[in-house]
């Protein structure tokens, strides 16, 4: 099993950095109130200073020291700031879900005289919360600091001592060996201490067993982490690159690096792979090639919505992106499929209504891609070209930018015997040939719709699928490359110098 470093985690080392400064105000933004109080609480004794708390249920209170507080006459929160303006000895001070108060003018004033007075004195006020909430008045008074989830090495910590507990009370058995105990804590990664310990605990209720086998069991937990952001949504997926018709160069490219994220490429000095951008036309596999990605390399897969970024409230898009970027990083190693990327950046250039929002979120998102250092793979998709911000091209962003275009003779030959086999049918029962050339510039969509039709041709004639009935459902077919011929051609002559051809 793997040792738990004797270094402390770096935001801790900031924590104390922060701290021994003599920063006034500090925000930690944590789901994970008990972990944190565990953590301020160590600081406190290492700094040799009281710990205080305040709840807007039980006013201010010393957890640590030998204060003398009056906890009822503090709950009101402008009260409580006061309060420990007062204090007569070096402290840190917890303040829960403070946030929540912060949209009042007089608690906002209160803080930052608050801020000011603290400068000379040895206390820090620590707000504590899920969310960054920060008026733009406390904007520049305030250090923000994110709590990562439990690292791998805490997580195994927590496995370790439950499978301590159960074993010497003989209240489960215990099979794990060093690789199906890092097996079971890299399921459970992302999770905060609590959702693991929970999750553990219910792996151990199935069947009083605590195994290899209970891997799947948490990784569906991970997945209601995703479900409950809000932000993002978790794909199960078993498509793999071979049930992909065509893209030859773009599958070669993808196979090249499905062990990119392994330690042995660590060790070869390889770095993560940031991730691809995928333009075309419509209909033609990008949307199935990111949730194959995730298949074919073993790795979860999340789809951000940017539409569910946006909100009607003043800063929270930023807020809702830096959230979800949060939770992607946490599951991460990651698959993050971000489709039609262009709508959700459509007024990043400035020309739309809405403040600039989208362009903070397309800022952020830039950002983010350039600098991240979690492996998270991105894969973007896109239509249009015109409404992709120039600067989501730049390299850095992407690993590379593919072109997928619509399918050549070959190609599509494949699709429809691959779509064929599928629907449990013999490929070599049809005339694949003729139907690849009669289906000139069809995408892949629009082959595998094919397909279906002349099924419910056959199934309403109640005969066996027999080739007149696909004859049928392409003549019956306007192809999406005929209604839009101009816009594909503007397409192809745009990638030609600047993309990679998929196929």
């Amino acid at each position: 099993m793997s040792v738990m470093p004797t270094e402390r985690p770096r935001f801790i080392r900031d924590l104390d950095t922060l701290i021994r400064a003599r920063y006034p105000l500090l925000y930690l933004v944590s789901w994970e109130e008990q972990r944190v109080d565990a953590l301020l609480a160590e600081l406190a004794r290492s700094h040799g200073k009281d710990l205080l708390e305040w709840t807007a249920t039980r006013g201010l209170r010393a957890l640590t020291g030998t204060l003398k507080l009056a906890p009822e006459e503090t709950v009101e929160p402008a009260r409580a700031l006061a309060a420990i303006a007062k204090l007569n000895t070096p402290a840190l001070v917890i303040l829960k879900d403070f946030h929540r108060h912060l949209d009042d003018p007089v608690t906002v004033r209160a803080l930052r005289e608050l801020g000011f007075h603290l400068k000379t004195q040895f206390t820090t006020a620590i707000v504590v919360a899920p969310t960054l909430k920060l008026p733009d008045e406390l904007e520049k008074d305030v250090s923000v600091i994110d709590v990562p989830l439990p690292s791998k090495a805490d997580l195994l910590d927590l496995l370790k001592d439950i499978a301590r507990v159960v074993t010497k009370n003989k209240r489960a058995v215990v099979e794990l060996n060093r690789e199906q105990a890092d097996a079971l804590v890299s399921a459970a990664h992302g999770l905060t201490l609590a959702e693991a310990e929970n999750a553990f605990a219910k792996a151990i209720a199935q069947d009083n067993r605590l195994d290899s086998s209970d891997v799947k069991m948490l990784l569906d937990e991970k997945s209601q982490v995703v479900r409950k952001s809000g932000l993002l949504e978790y794909h199960a997926t078993d498509q793999s690159l071979s049930d992909i018709g065509g893209l030859t160069s773009l599958k070669r490219w993808l196979d090249r690096r499905k062990d990119a994220f392994s330690e042995d490429a660590r060790a070869f000095g390889l770095p993560e792979p940031k991730g691809v951008l995928l333009l075309g036309v419509q209909g033609c596999g990008k949307s199935l090639t990111a949730k194959s990605i995730a298949t074919s390399w073993r790795l979860p897969l999340v789809r951000l919505d940017m539409g569910r970024i946006y909100s009607g409230f003043i800063g929270s898009s930023e807020e809702n992106l830096r959230l979800a970027i949060l939770v992607v990083e946490s599951l991460a190693p990651v698959v993050m499929w971000v489709d039609e990327i262009e709508k959700g950046l459509a007024g990043a250039g400035g020309g739309g209504n809405d403040t600039g929002v989208s362009a903070r979120v397309f800022g952020t998102l830039l950002t983010w891609l350039q600098e991240k250092t979690a492996p998270v793979f991105v894969v973007a998709t896109a239509n249009r070209i015109d409404s992709l911000p120039p600067e989501l091209l730049r390299k850095g962003r992407f690993d590379e930018i593919f072109f997928i275009d619509l399918p050549n003779a070959k190609e599509r030959k494949e699709i429809l015997a691959l779509q064929l086999s599928r629907r449990s049918r013999d490929p070599a029962a049809f005339p694949l040939d003729a139907l690849a050339q009669a289906t000139d510039q069809f995408s892949g969509a629009e082959l595998e719709q094919i397909v279906v039709s002349g099924m419910y041709e056959a199934f309403a004639d109640r005969v066996a699928l027999e080739p007149r009935h696909l004859d049928t459902a392409i003549k019956e077919t306007l192809p999406l490359a005929v209604t839009m011929a101009e816009d594909i051609d503007r397409l192809r002559h745009w990638a030609r110098r600047r993309t990679r051809p998929a196929s």
